[in-house]
């Protein structure tokens, strides 16, 4: 645990036991927010060949996840770590644009 702690740059065993919750509860939550935006989309396995269906749904789950990461982090006390986290992996991914400051 020192070296995630060490890596992560946090302080307690706390703050690592949190961010585990919070990757877990995380993505539970973004594949349950996922099923009634498909709904609503009109999306399903039903309407749908599977073999779309499921793709379209995980390509849902990702933003999802992303946009809720930080808010769920905030119900941990762990915002400042998920807002870093999503501001260095977005720019990873070529978004790094949108947290510019402007000058």
């Amino acid at each position: 645990m020192e070296k995630l702690k060490k890596r992560w740059g946090i302080k307690t065993n706390w703050s690592v036991i949190a961010i585990f919750i919070v990757f877990a509860i995380n993505g539970s939550f973004a594949a349950w927010v996922a099923k009634p935006v498909t709904l609503f989309l009109g999306l399903s396995p039903e309407t749908l060949n599977p073999w779309l269906y499921w793709p379209l749904r995980l390509l849902l789950i990702f933003p999802i996840y992303q946009l809720t990461l930080p808010i769920v982090g905030w119900l941990f006390g762990q915002f400042t770590f998920f807002w870093a986290f999503e501001k260095k992996f977005l720019g990873r991914l070529g978004l790094g644009f949108l947290f510019k400051k402007s000058e």
